[in-house]
């Protein structure tokens, strides 16, 4: 995992099987905090309108009502946590709000085995020990001062390590990060960085769609950072190296590099399209 401090806050570095690295920036702890206090909401929400109802009809005692609720809550919130960020990929209702995500920290997709790992553990990490509290009377003052005590702690371990990740998303091998409304940027194929650069057909082939919209990513602002600045050598080392240009460009000439790259692998790819030849991503010609 190579995470970097920079003044717009913890930076995680991902290189995904394509190659390429890409910055994340980690989630803050406020930022959790509210998705978790919007997504509990809704969960809580959805049940209170249960008990409600049946205390409305007088089908059951207090008592009896409390365990139903309790059993409710398990019962909406688990598959709630796990089918949402299944379908949405990372996502919860209150993530998909603060656009915040959950990725794998190897830089593959992220699996059904994390997502369910990371929520099952979310409900031994705090709900259950929670409505254990709530909805008991006959347990002892001591076991109440434990499940407190177990509470603080696990609470306390999104501030103790620096990726910011609690105990589910230690096991599941997972982090919260950014997940900010991308940017159409026209502009980038419409101006000329670098116009001495021209790229052969046979170095604009070998990348696809998919390529090119990591690259757009990357370049979506100019960086400064020192780690941003390292990130885009790596890009430019990377691409040369696989289309065959020589010389590397120096680093003050590597942005125009890639943006004159990218201007030119778009017109061709559209061109390519345009006579019905889809070029997915770097594997079109093995497939």
């Amino acid at each position: 995992m190579n995470l970097v401090k920079t003044p717009q806050g913890k930076i995680l570095m991902q290189t995904p099987p394509e190659g390429v690295p890409i910055p994340f920036r980690i989630a803050s702890r406020g930022a959790r905090v509210g998705a978790q206090i919007l997504d509990i909401a809704i969960t809580w929400g959805g049940a209170f309108l249960l008990l409600l109802g049946l205390f409305w009809l007088d089908l059951l005692g207090w008592q009896a009502l409390l365990t139903l609720f309790s059993l409710t809550l398990f019962f909406i919130r688990v598959p709630y946590y796990i089918l949402s960020e299944l379908v949405w990929n990372g996502r919860t209702l209150g993530k998909r709000m603060l656009r915040l995500r959950v990725i794998s920290l190897d830089g593959r997709r992220l699996t059904p085995h994390q997502i369910v790992a990371r929520n099952l553990m979310k409900e031994a990490e705090v709900f259950m020990p929670l409505m254990t509290l709530m909805s008991s009377t006959a347990v002892s003052g001591v076991f109440d001062v434990i499940l407190l005590l177990w509470m603080g702690g696990v609470l306390m371990v999104p501030f103790l390590n620096k990726p910011v990740q609690r105990l589910g998303d230690m096991l599941a091998g997972t982090v919260v990060v950014e997940n900010p409304r991308p940017k159409l940027m026209p502009d980038l194929s419409l101006t000329r960085a670098a116009p001495e650069l021209v790229f052969t057909a046979g170095q604009l082939d070998i990348y696809g769609r998919h390529e090119l919209q990591v690259l757009e990513q990357l370049l979506r602002r100019r960086p400064k950072a020192k780690a941003e600045l390292k990130n885009l050598e790596e890009v430019t080392r990377a691409i040369c190296r696989r289309i065959g240009f020589a010389p590397v460009p120096e680093a003050a000439g590597q942005w125009d590099f890639l943006m004159e790259f990218y201007r030119q692998q778009r017109e061709y790819l559209e061109s390519r399209n345009l006579f019905g030849d889809r070029r997915e991503d770097k594997n079109h010609k093995r497939a």
